[in-house]
């Protein structure tokens, strides 16, 4: 009925037709406990869960599509009358995942399925870019971040065990946290802003203080509410003790005050404790960044024996970090995984923000990878300035331990050390020779010129790149990375992970692994039914020629 129905067939029946059974039940196991009664296929609920990700449907919208669309029940192999599961079995199959450490098994699972079928292999070319990702929480000023913060320790107290709280706290504090903390119910004046601040304080405190008494119940300290709420006061509060009183105040930036968290552990919400604040060049946002990792194969090289044509470029690796974490740090950890998959390219692309000397060599060596991304110019004062003597006007000699300047003078000092947790050597020409020469406005300003270099293979490294990144080749080949843009609007546009839709790092590495999975199924469909990649939309006015006016 359903062939008869889409006679071309539709993205879910290809699915089946195509790649056949992509996961397994027994996939799962470490998912699901060895006793109780039978549950739901966990295969046909990730293909459930990839669907309506490729849709970007909502759980309730996914259960109804699992009973009245046929097309759905034939990739699933179920008989028509079946009446499907209830909507809240989607998000208990999630938290499964999450607490089974099976978040990257959506991705992985349809890659192997892939390889076996030759649409996607190792040893090729991939490219590689990030994007923000929103959390799904509401920004929060400091004064509203310690009433919420609060507030909510209370609702899980409540619910958990309202007779000792009714035995701890008095009615007023239900007038004060009874409804959500929210900026415009606040007091305008800053005086009595600061003194609310203290008193959320000294209240929170009084809480922590009653539940960890030994009086109260054991079990208390170990609810996540709770736990934030210690992690939280921690971070925007300081506690003095003396002469038998108690001094709470807030903890204000250093050098005037006690100094509060950087931006990488500052927490900034009681419902997501691993949403971070970031800014990336003019973007701000609170939440996550995602990186994304597809085959970019050229066509002449994209065919296989079984059939010709262009190989869909297809997501390889999916990788969620806090927003914090800068690219430069993900580049590794990305050949890493894709080691662990057997789909390690021979050149991987990517941008300037994951690039450095020392990380071209650790791909080269420990990878076999040849990384492709244009590396930072000399930061020097000189090479800023545009005119005088950057590095690249001097010459150095690993094996007689000496540079030499423009001039041709010696350096008189080769010192090896250790800058910013990366290994260094400072050398330098002697003040003799620097003061009475005739270049040195162009050179230097102190009474002798420093140059710091890196180590012989790292600034081998370093001299070829930044001289073959200038030419016409290069420039050709990295034009290819520019794609990875498309697939990032893809991403954002389809499934929607611009805003993350569950809280927590764990549950929103989960929705983009199954993410990239739609988007997959997404462009294998248009492979299989011959529909070519998407080019950027011109219009009418663009095409238009028009004649420049003398």
């Amino acid at each position: 009925m359903a062939q008869a129905s889409f006679r071309k067939g539709n993205l879910a029946t290809r699915i089946r037709d195509e790649l056949g059974q992509v996961y397994e039940d027994s996939q799962f196991t470490a998912a699901f406990g060895v006793r109780g009664r039978p549950g739901i296929s966990p295969a046909q609920l990730m293909i459930v869960t990839v669907l309506q990700f490729s849709e970007n449907l909502t759980d309730r919208q996914a259960a109804d599509a699992v009973r009245d669309r046929i097309t759905w029940k034939y990739a699933l192999g179920l008989e028509l009358e079946d009446p499907g599961f209830d909507f809240t079995v989607l998000s208990e199959f999630r938290d499964r995942l999450v607490d089974g450490d099976l978040t990257a098994l959506a991705l992985d699972a349809l890659l192997v399925r892939l390889a076996g079928l030759g649409l996607v292999k190792a040893r090729g070319r991939q490219r590689t870019d990030s994007t923000h990702v929103l959390a799904a929480i509401r920004n929060l000023n400091r004064l509203e971040l310690a009433g919420e913060t609060l507030r909510a320790t209370l609702e899980a107290l409540a619910a958990a065990a309202p007779d000792w709280l009714t035995a701890t706290i008095d009615a007023s504090w239900a007038q004060v946290y009874g409804a959500r903390i929210d900026n415009l119910r606040l007091p305008e004046s800053q005086t009595r802003r600061d003194a609310l601040m203290t008193q959320y304080g000294v209240d929170g405190y009084h809480l922590l203080d009653a539940i960890h008494h030994p009086d109260a119940p054991g079990w208390l300290t170990n609810l996540p509410a709770v736990q934030a709420l210690r992690q939280i006061w921690i971070q925007q509060y300081y506690r003095t003790t003396g002469t038998g009183r108690q001094e709470v105040r807030r903890r204000d930036p250093a050098p005037d005050g006690d100094g509060i968290p950087p931006a990488r552990n500052k927490i900034i919400s009681p419902y997501d404790l691993d949403a971070r604040y970031s800014i990336k060049r003019d973007t701000t946002w609170t939440g996550y960044k995602v990186h994304i990792t597809e085959t970019c194969d050229p066509p002449s090289t994209a065919g296989t024996d079984t059939g010709p044509g262009e190989l869909p470029n297809l997501i390889t690796n999916i990788a969620t970090t806090t927003a914090t974490v800068p690219d430069t740090a993900m580049t590794t950890t990305i050949h890493q995984q894709l080691d662990n998959k057997n789909l390690a390219p021979a050149e991987h692309l990517t941008d300037a923000g994951y690039s450095s000397a020392h990380i071209i060599v650790t791909a080269a060596h420990q990878h076999g990878i040849t990384l492709i991304t244009p590396l930072l110019t000399d930061n020097s004062a000189q090479a800023r300035a545009g005119h005088g003597y950057d590095r690249t006007a001097f010459t150095f000699d690993y094996d007689t331990r000496q540079g030499t300047c423009p001039q041709g003078n010696t350096s008189s000092s080769w010192t090896p050390t250790r800058s910013h947790n990366t290994d260094t050597i400072v050398v330098a020409w002697p003040i003799t020779t620097c003061r009475p020469c005739p270049t040195r406005e162009p050179c230097t300003r102190a009474d002798r010129r420093k140059v710091s270099i890196q180590p012989r293979d790292i600034h081998e490294t370093l001299t070829t790149a930044r001289t073959t990144q200038t030419t016409p080749e290069w420039k050709t080949l990295y034009a290819t990375r520019a794609g990875v843009e498309g697939t990032i609007r893809q991403a954002t546009h389809v499934t929607g992970i611009r805003t993350a839709r569950y809280r927590g790092l764990p549950k929103t590495t989960l929705e983009h692994t199954i993410a990239a999975t739609a988007i997959n199924i997404h462009r294998l469909d248009n492979h299989w039914t011959g529909h070519p990649l998407d080019r950027t939309r011109t219009t009418h006015l663009q095409r238009l020629n028009f004649t420049l006016a003398a």
